[in-house]
This record gives structure tokens, C-alpha cells and sequence, in this order.
């Protein structure tokens, strides 16, 4: 059996019933359930659709997030997110870049590499060279005027952990950044990369070790170790080439808003839903969300 859950943004339109009926009724499905009205359904299938990629791009094309997974228990007990255009929807280093004077040259590097066109740590390597000289405060200016939070990042974070899951931020971008975000967020833990500062501003180097797509696939065998869980039972979420490798890895592996070439490799697909999207696929009800 699997589970098919179909979901939208209610900010930019609803989940018509007659289309969610449409799919069921093509697929052979159970009785539908409404996690949130207007928002998002799921019902059961005896089996994965074999044109179910067809019906994907038909519902993308009318603003509605489609994803198939196998039925049983999907509440995970480990998030495991990326930070950057995953839970705050800017990139860090290219915010940094563009008030640096050389924002169009990183942000142009960021994309391919995110894209997987260029091997993650010299691409990041490249970037921040761009940096050097700039003043360490830098940091705390970007956080504070440019950064925001992916919309459903904190109900997410508190609903799994309400439900007594463990959440760890692992990104390839920085502990400045990466730190705030997970203590206001209500993360357990995170893991970044960090910039190197001399007399007050950056040298234009990362501190070694780099962490990158490996180690974000080393973190999470290790944290799930530590917790003592099975890597099934981590739901990972990321948009970048570097997050592969934990997607494929966790038991639920989200791409969300992913890059094309990202989409291509993963079966969870989240391009039109926010961060509550992730709950929704967990089979959680709208009622079910810890807010506030």
C-alpha cells in the first residue's frame, strides 16, 4: 500500500476537491482524508501508479504538490534541514556578496553549484575569496535586514518536537548565520561551516574541515546512532546538489523548492507547499500544528 498525499499553498490558491476526487478515482484510491480543508488530502493506493510522473506535472501545472509514499508509520522521529533556501529563503553568502560589491558573480557560482554544475567546496572556496576584507559585523547586519524564515519553518521545527522528535539544522553555509537560525527556530543542534576572521574581518578562507554534501550524509548516520534510531526514521529536507546525499539517505528525504537538476533525483517533491508541507506528508492534520 502507499499513501498519496496531495497538498497546495493556500496563500496562492486551493486544493479543489474535484481534482483530489479525480486522482483518487483514476488510481483506484481508499476514502479521501483532509488534513486541512482547501489545503491538503491524502487517500491510499494498493499500489505506485505507474504514470504517476504524468499526473505529477499535470497537478504542478495547477499549483498542487503530489507525492507518493509507501503506507505505514511516516512520523519520523529526526529532522535533519538545510539552512539556506530551505529554512530562511535567501542565501547566505550571496546576501553577504551583495553587500560586498560582488553579488552577481556569487550568486551566479551559488546557482550552479547548487545545481550540482560544480564540485560544492571549491564553488565555496571560489565565493568566499570574494569576501576578503569585509567586516566580521557584516554578519549580524545580514541577519538582521535581509534574512527571513521560510514560511512553516517554526511550526514545523515545534510540531515534531511537541511529537518528540529530534531537530538538527546541518548546512554548508555558516555558524554566524547558522547559529541564530537554530536557536530561534528551537533546533537541538546544528552543524555549518566557518568563516575565517582576522583583526575583525574575514580572510576570505573557511576553517577546515569544509562541511559539505559527505558530511551532511555523516551527520545524520551519526546523530541517528546517537539517538539510537534508524536512518528510516530521519526526514531530511533540502534544495541543493549538497543535500542529495542525506535525501536519499533519510527515511523521508524532502527536496523543497529544489533545483532542477535536485527534482530529477528525488521522489518527494515540494515546489508550490511551504515547510508545513513536511508535516502534511507525515500525515499530520493542520490540527495537529504546534504554533506560537
Amino acid at each position: 500500500m502507499f499513501i498519496v498525499t496531495l497538498l497546495c499553498n493556500p496563500d496562492h490558491g486551493t486544493l479543489d476537491p474535484a481534482l483530489t476526487e479525480a486522482v483518487r478515482n483514476a488510481w483506484g484510491g481508499g476514502d479521501v482524508l483532509w488534513l486541512s480543508p482547501d489545503e491538503a488530502a491524502e487517500f491510499a493506493v494498493p499500489e505506485r501508479p505507474s504514470n504517476h510522473e504524468v499526473v505529477w506535472k499535470s497537478c504542478q501545472a495547477q499549483g498542487v504538490d503530489l507525492a507518493i509514499q509507501p503506507a505505514g508509520n511516516r512520523r519520523r522521529k529526526m529532522l535533519l534541514a538545510d539552512m539556506d533556501s530551505t529554512l530562511i529563503q535567501q542565501e547566505c553568502i550571496d546576501e553577504l556578496a551583495d553587500m560586498a560589491g560582488v553579488g552577481s558573480e556569487v550568486a551566479e557560482i551559488t546557482a550552479r553549484a547548487m545545481n550540482g554544475e560544480l564540485e560544492f567546496e571549491a564553488a565555496l572556496r571560489a565565493r568566499v575569496a570574494l569576501l576578503a576584507g569585509l567586516p566580521a559585523g557584516i554578519i549580524a547586519e545580514v541577519l538582521k535586514d535581509r534574512i527571513t524564515f521560510m514560511p512553516g519553518a517554526a511550526v514545523l521545527v515545534a510540531t515534531m518536537k511537541a511529537q518528540g522528535a529530534f531537530a538538527m539544522l546541518v548546512s554548508g553555509g555558516f555558524t554566524g548565520f547558522a547559529s541564530v537560525v537554530a536557536e530561534t527556530l528551537g533546533f537541538d543542534a546544528y552543524r555549518a561551516n566557518t568563516l575565517e576572521i582576522r583583526g575583525g574581518k574575514l580572510t576570505g578562507r573557511v576553517e577546515k574541515p569544509i562541511l559539505g554534501r559527505d558530511a551532511k550524509v555523516q551527520t545524520l548516520r551519526e546523530q541517528a546512532l546517537n539517538l539510537g534510531i534508524d536512518t528510516d526514521d530521519v526526514l531530511a529536507v533540502g534544495d541543493g546538489a549538497n543535500d542529495l546525499g542525506m535525501l536519499a539517505l533519510a527515511g523521508t528525504g524532502v527536496a523543497l523548492h529544489a533545483k532542477p537538476a535536485v527534482q530529477q533525483q528525488c521522489d518527494l517533491r515540494i515546489n508550490h507547499g511551504d515547510l508545513s508541507a513536511l508535516l502534511f506528508l507525515q500525515g499530520h492534520a493542520r490540527s495537529d500544528f504546534v504554533t506560537g
